[in-house]
């Protein structure tokens, strides 16, 4: 008999495979709720919601959160800008450098992609009892603290 989903989740090492396993699964299926002519790639999207969230960026500091290389992010940013969703700006202490600066059409497509995402999985939430979207609010802040290391 194959074990149950709440016994291998008994184990640190079972929970670690169950939690990667859904986390994988409900990233991919969020992915899914963006159309498909946005035109722009999900780093593209990851560095205009950190530049709404945080605000201005170096593109250094902006390939150290997304863990790419410099040349790299330097692409994603021309490219944000020729959509006209990020611009670059003098830094504002050091001349040598630029920040890098989302524009009001590239918080439009944040806030617009968040709705669309947040809309269906607010959907899919409702399907759930109360006790289930209790424990989620619980281990939301759990969840967000994993994601952080």
């Amino acid at each position: 008999m194959a074990p149950t989903l709440e016994h291998v989740s008994r184990s640190d090492s079972g929970l670690a495979s169950v939690l990667r396993v859904s986390v994988a699964r409900l990233s991919r299926r969020l992915r899914a709720e963006r159309p498909d002519d946005l035109g722009i790639s999900t780093t593209g999207l990851a560095v205009l919601g950190l530049l709404l969230r945080e605000g201005d960026h170096t593109i250094g500091q902006l390939a150290q959160v997304e863990r790419v290389q410099p040349p790299s992010m330097t692409r994603t940013v021309r490219c944000l800008e020729e959509l006209g969703y990020a611009e670059r700006r003098p830094h504002p202490t050091d001349g040598r450098q630029v920040v890098v600066h989302i524009t009001d059409a590239g918080r439009e497509l944040v806030l617009a992609d968040r709705r669309r995402r947040d809309a269906w999985l607010a959907c899919r939430l409702r399907e759930l009892t109360p006790d289930e979207r209790a424990v989620l609010r619980e281990a939301a802040p759990i969840l967000e603290r994993l994601s952080a290391f």
